[in-house]
């Protein structure tokens, strides 16, 4: 039984992104996320980088049964899960993204998009293959009943893949400590803690992760130094690959990073 605290977070959650109301501080916060740091992601290779780890992740689609979860009006990947699944359920607490991603789907027989709270008892469906979390997880203050939930949904060898923001490297966890008191969705905002991981670890069996921005987060100091465009991309790219390699198996250097990306198994 989900708690009332979780459904009523939820549904100030729900408020919120239908609305879209911020307040300055957060609408600070996405300025520089929108702009400074996709900027980066997209110029040093983080994008295309995750979109290929996740596709790759997902395996033959053709025979499974796939919930993209707080799917809102569809990420970057929401259209290739619809179209190459067995069956595909996208949720989402909007009902203005759903019925603007519901459009999108029309032609998918397979495929539906529904508004409905992933903790709510009116959302029934289980023995899912594949859970896909894109900027999901982290959105869920009580972790226990999170991963009680996913694990109710997920079928015997289902499988989870998850992308989330790390509150793990000291720099990051002062700004957003100094921040998020300011923010307009601070009530749902719960970026990673090595406990919200190594939670997950007990729980999954994580056969494979992927942290970015560790190393190549500094980047976006390279506007004040005296140097070419084109040595600060090449350096960016270097300090990127360096984070994704070794975030693999070094726990120590994954927690210097931003995000996170994992491949969790139903134990």
């Amino acid at each position: 039984m989900s708690s009332k605290k979780g459904l009523d977070i939820n549904k100030k959650q729900q408020e919120f992104y239908e609305n879209k109301k911020k307040n300055f501080a957060t609408r600070i916060w996405s300025f520089f996320r929108n702009g400074t740091l996709n900027k980066i992601k997209k110029e040093i290779g983080v994008e295309q980088d995750i979109y290929n780890l996740h596709v790759s992740w997902f395996g033959d689609l053709s025979k499974k049964k796939v919930l993209d979860l707080g799917c809102y009006e569809g990420n970057s990947l929401t259209y290739y899960l619809a179209e190459k699944s067995l069956s595909y359920l996208g949720i989402d607490l909007s009902e203005k993204a759903i019925k603007s991603l519901n459009g999108r789907l029309i032609k998918l027989d397979h495929a539906e998009a529904r508004a409905v709270d992933f903790l709510s008892s009116d959302f029934k469906e289980k023995d899912f293959d594949l859970i896909y979390a894109y900027g999901v997880l982290h959105h869920f203050e009580n972790v226990d009943e999170l991963i009680s939930r996913l694990k109710e949904k997920l079928s015997k060898d289902g499988e989870i893949v998850s992308h989330d923001p790390l509150q793990t490297s000291f720099p990051i966890k002062v700004v957003r400590t100094i921040y998020r008191p300011f923010q307009s969705d601070r009530h749902w905002e719960w970026p990673f803690s090595k406990k919200t991981y190594y939670k997950f670890e007990q729980a999954f069996n994580i056969k494979e992760r992927r942290a970015v921005l560790g190393k190549a987060k500094w980047s976006a100091m390279f506007g004040i130094l005296p140097i070419s465009e084109e040595n600060k991309i090449d350096r960016a790219k270097k300090w990127h690959q360096e984070d994704w390699e070794n975030s693999r198996d070094s726990d120590a250097h994954m927690f210097k990073c931003m995000h996170l990306s994992m491949l969790m198994k139903n134990k």
